[in-house]
């Protein structure tokens, strides 16, 4: 029989094409119909690993994605908020998770897959479009996804039927497939170029339920093993790529998964060699392997492999912890910031609920303090590497607000004394003038970009005016810290002094500045970025000015006020201050 390859081709990446669109649209529904509780409920696993591994498999579940699990759980440990224990207990459960999809596909061989595919396209291309709630848009997209997933099923399903009948083309596959090795590296391959393990495994159960792989359904299903053991090699390119631009946390959580999944299949190797994981596929199979049943077989390997690897590796999370901090070594400047710690069951004890917070709030300052001290140097120093520093720490101090605001707003519903609601609203406050900033370490920071991308440098007068100011600022940011670490009266009022001679040399320098570009000592374009940076750095004693004075008591509040959510900021030294 000719093998028509030009329309094998077509109908293979078409629906290729289809059922990579269509899982993302489903993956995209049921991520918008959860809203923000899929983050949420990642962000507040325990340290107990079960939990993580469950959760883990259970947002997979939902999503359709391991992949999208295993970058939501990168930007999560990225932004400190979970361990890499934790993060590996999470993933591992994701690769249990995805093995959902391998059984959706299964059902091609009980019913007729076409039969449902366009009425599920018509009814979420409706709901989609004429919904009029977001939940009902959201419930129109995943039905949509659904229909279009089966679509491509179905086009792949007529693409890979004329090898049934093709000696040739059956003996290539199964000859690949004979050699474990080379299988799980074509399986490898092609999962990295399409970035999709739940595609590469569809595509091996259709090409063996098509009879791709011969007739003879116990070499089939032996020959579609190590493909699919491939495919969970491949599918940890996503996570690498995802991790590349993030802190060492991150780059870990993304080894880890890539030597989770290739010690797994190592391990495996040897059995599908002997031809013993086949014969255990077959074992604790339900049904008698047959042409309708070989994707439920395959179905049930992809299961046995992930869920044994995964609970093989659970109790030895430590020891894979351990092993990539040797393979993914932290360096001088790495982030290192732990998750942010706000216990909820000490809510029910004020006084060490709002220790535990201002805790925290200190470690967000110290954040802030390095982002900033990262900024000045990359001015100083046209040094490109503290620009993504920054931009990292930036993120940290965001997700800092977030966390002990949502914290103290739950304390605020409790019944606290009158000191604990006096001081409530002040340490809201001070969470926010810490954020603020952040946000100009950042606008200090594309400052230092603008200097270098334009090649741009400051005279020797300027220079040396940037660090007295950058010197003055730290202290003040030193004294504010201890005032806010220890209630240090003494420490807040000496800031109060640093933010008047803050004001003078803002004055100072730009009258010095004018000078010099009278003098044409400096460039134009060079003293607006000095400016812009002298600017943002009086902007940051006035949000410290804001914390030193709230330390030393500047903010009063009645029962009334302090027993609810605080009104709104207080008086702030600096004019209208935009992001």
């Amino acid at each position: 029989m000719k093998l028509h390859v030009v329309d094998m081709a077509i109908h293979t990446v078409g629906g290729l094409g289809l059922f990579l669109f269509g899982m993302g649209l489903l993956s995209d529904g049921l991520k918008k119909a959860a809203g923000d509780r899929l983050r949420r409920v990642l962000e507040k696993v325990t340290r107990h690993p079960i939990r993580a591994y469950l959760v883990g498999a259970g947002v997979t579940c939902l999503i359709q994605s391991s992949s999208a699990t295993t970058v939501m759980v990168v930007g999560l440990v990225n932004a400190g908020l979970l361990t890499l224990r934790q993060a590996i207990c999470v993933v591992l459960g994701a690769n249990v998770g995805t093995t959902l999809t391998a059984w959706l596909v299964s059902g091609m061989s009980i019913f007729k897959i076409t039969t449902y595919a366009l009425p599920a396209v018509a009814i979420g291309f409706l709901l989609n479009v004429l919904g009029k709630k977001h939940q009902t848009k959201h419930l129109g997209q995943i039905i949509l996804g659904f229909g279009i997933l089966f679509l491509g099923i179905s086009f792949m399903k007529d693409a890979f039927a004329p090898l049934k009948s093709h000696e040739g083309a059956r003996q290539i596959l199964i000859a690949v497939g004979g050699r474990p090795i080379l299988a799980v590296l074509v399986g490898a391959l092609f999962t990295m170029l399409i970035q999709s393990s739940s595609a590469s495994v569809a595509m091996i159960q259709i090409m063996a339920f098509s009879g791709a792989f011969g007739t003879d359904w116990h070499v089939a299903l032996g020959v579609a093993i190590p493909f699919i053991l491939g495919d969970d090699i491949g599918t940890t390119i996503t996570a690498q790529i995802a991790a590349l631009r993030t802190n060492v946390f991150g780059r870990r959580t993304a080894m880890a998964h890539t030597m989770f999944n290739v010690i797994g299949v190592a391990f495996v190797l040897p059995f599908v060699y002997l031809g013993l994981f086949t014969e255990m596929v077959k074992a604790v199979s339900p049904v008698a392997l047959t042409g309708n049943t070989i994707m439920v077989h395959i179905a049930i390997a992809h299961s046995i492999f992930k869920i044994t690897n995964s609970l093989v590796f659970l109790p030895l999370a430590g020891l894979l912890e351990t092993l990539v901090m040797k393979v993914v070594p932290g360096k001088p400047g790495d982030l290192e910031m732990q998750p942010v710690v706000l216990e909820r069951h000490l809510l029910a004890t004020p006084p060490m609920a709002m220790e535990q917070a201002r805790r925290e709030i200190v470690r967000m300052a110290g954040t802030a303090r390095d982002a900033l001290d990262d900024a000045i140097v990359a001015i100083c120093a046209d040094d490109r590497k503290r620009l993504a520093q920054v931009a990292r720490k930036e993120d940290t101090v965001d997700d800092f607000q977030t966390e002990i605001t949502q914290y103290l707003v739950e304390l605020s519903q409790r019944t606290l004394s009158p000191e604990h609601a006096g001081g409530l609203p002040v340490l809201l406050h001070t969470v926010n003038d810490i954020e603020r900033i952040s946000d100009h370490a950042v606008n200090i920071a594309e400052i230092a970009g603008r200097k270098m991308d334009q090649g741009e440098s400051f005279s020797p007068a300027a220079a040396a005016e940037v660090e007295r100011m950058r010197t003055e600022i730290d202290d003040m940011f030193g004294d504010v810290l201890s005032a806010i670490d220890g209630s240090d009266m003494v420490a807040a009022e000496r800031a109060l002094t640093h933010e008047k001679t803050v004001n003078q040399m803002q004055i100072n320098l730009r009258r010095r500045h004018v000078q010099r570009l009278g003098e044409g000592t400096c460039s134009p374009i060079a003293g607006m970025i000095f400016v812009d940076y002298v600017d943002n750095m009086e902007k940051i004693g006035d949000h410290l000015t804001n914390i030193a004075q709230a330390t030393l008591g500047g903010l009063q509040w009645d029962g009334k006020e302090a027993a609810g959510v605080p009104p709104g900021p207080p008086p702030s030294t600096e004019a209208a201050d935009e992001p």
